[in-house]
């Protein structure tokens, strides 16, 4: 039981990791190794100094939509975590953790919510006239979509795990 309480716990802490990166990390779309997009700045990488010159993105519906998602995913795992903690100290012997396993739900349907509207309106939020085709996905895209899984795994471990002596 206590590795099982101990791999649920290192799995939420390992996501919630990965949520962070995806979400404040620059990286979502890369044109070059040195011009990349995230969900918050534009930065292109100055050799002459060697670091990486950002500027705020061009706001648009779509990416505030990204943008808000993507934090509400983080809020929502940060939340479930929290209530866990809770719930393993306060709960009854043989209580469920429902309430831990819907925030938990809710994170990976926001974060995957998030992902879908970047990947099909990445045109209006990435907002250049430059062809998509000379660009890719970043790290921190391809992490939001593995938390994806991750969370709904995770939700689903909460909601049939059960409280023990």
């Amino acid at each position: 039981m206590v590795l099982l309480l101990i791999s649920i716990i290192a799995l939420h802490l390992v996501t919630l990791a990965m949520l962070f990166t995806a979400t404040l990390e620059k990286s979502w779309w890369v044109w070059t190794d040195e011009e990349i997009t995230d969900l918050w700045y534009n930065c292109f990488h100055d050799n002459a100094s060697n670091t990486w010159l950002c500027a705020a993105t061009d706001e648009s519906d779509w990416l505030q939509s990204v943008q808000a998602l993507m934090v509400l995913s983080v809020v929502f795992s940060s939340i479930s975590f929290l209530v866990f903690l809770g719930q393993l100290f306060t709960m009854a012997k043989e209580g469920l953790f429902y309430v831990t396993g819907l925030c938990q739900a809710f994170a990976g349907f926001t974060a995957f919510a998030a992902c879908l509207i970047f990947t099909f309106h990445r045109k209006e939020i990435l907002n250049d006239t430059r062809d998509l085709s000379k660009g890719r996905f970043g790290y921190c895209f391809i992490l939001a979509w593995l938390c994806v899984p991750l969370l709904l795994v995770s939700a689903i471990l909460y909601v049939h795990l059960r409280k023990r002596q």
